[in-house]
């Protein structure tokens, strides 16, 4: 009978990670927050009117340093030895980074970036919602709580498509954004063999092809193609490389509080850079996004850190 490691799809144990890896693992996860916190400024400065212009040029790139990167870390050999093992989880990994790559450029053309990063900040609670689903993970009451106030404050901010200050087509996406990444957390969580980073390349690739169909042109001016590299080099493929190794390092429920700092930075750099404001309902319901996530993954911390015993007398 095989080792339960070597079996594709089996779940590996949880293993406490040293400090020093702690530490490490933390500022990568930062970093990538930090990475992906600049998406939506990057792309306000982009002039292109078409939308799969920016996909295409954003995947491009992205995918060329995502593959630079796994070259430089594991050779060609062992490059295309993660490609043909990741299988079919990984493929379906790479689809949800697709949809959820090319939803984001598209959703920018019809809602606030503020509402596209708070309703992301819900993530893992929508993830804890699909494992229940699929599979079969039990749900404490503090997690049932949380998914009930993530999706009060998401009413709240779909609430302004209603006045018309927003689209239900760029909230809809929003919300498919915060979807396919939760579908890929619980399929990584479900199939641990499988490796982000090939599975996140291939989903860049699959964006790349998809933009270059639908684009109109890809004729940009000197000045956009300097920010489609920054927007996918360093945006999408340093904010998913720098993720996908600091991951593996930290506990997920401390991964999911350092990535909240994406949606908290996010519009802020957009109101610096190009005063764009958040509508009232935006942070409203944004504020309850964020405090129902913060308050589940420390409640989640405080339940696993084990109990200290009662000194003797």
């Amino acid at each position: 009978m095989p080792h339960p490691r070597s079996t594709p799809g089996s779940a590996r144990p949880p293993a406490t990670p040293p400090a020093s890896d702690l530490r490490r693992g933390a500022l990568l996860v930062f970093g990538a927050a930090l990475a992906w916190s600049f998406g939506g400024a990057i792309a306000r400065g982009i002039e292109a009117a078409d939308p799969w212009t920016i996909v295409a040029w954003r995947s491009i790139f992205a995918a060329l340093f995502l593959m630079a990167f796994m070259l430089w870390r594991d050779g060609p050999r062992g490059t295309l030895r993660l490609f043909r093992t990741m299988g079919l989880p990984g493929v379906a990994v790479g689809l949800c980074f697709a949809i959820a790559s090319v939803s984001f450029v598209v959703a920018l053309g019809h809602t606030s970036v503020a509402n596209i990063l708070l309703m992301q900040a819900g993530v893992p609670l929508i993830a804890a919602l699909l494992g229940v689903i699929f599979l079969r993970e039990a749900v404490d009451r503090v997690t049932w709580a949380a998914v009930l106030a993530v999706i009060a404050g998401i009413g709240v901010m779909v609430s302004d498509s209603f006045a018309a200050n927003v689209s239900f087509i760029g909230d809809g996406l929003a919300l498919l954004i915060a979807v396919v990444f939760a579908a890929a957390t619980v399929l990584t969580r479900r199939y641990s063999n499988v490796r982000m980073t090939p599975a996140v390349c291939l989903g860049v690739m699959i964006g790349a092809a998809v933009g270059v169909a639908q684009a109109a042109s890809l004729a940009v001016s000197s000045r956009d193609l300097l920010l489609l590299v920054l927007f996918g080099a360093f945006n999408l493929g340093l904010g998913m490389a720098l993720f996908a190794t600091g991951a593996r390092l930290v506990p997920s429920a401390l991964a999911a509080l350092i990535s909240t700092m994406e949606p908290i930075f996010g519009p802020l750099w957009v109101w610096l850079i190009h005063a764009e404001t958040p509508a009232e309902r935006t942070l409203i319901g944004g504020g309850v996004v964020l405090l129902a996530l913060i308050v589940h993954i420390l409640w989640q911390w405080r339940k696993s850190r084990p109990m200290a015993l009662p000194l003797p007398n």
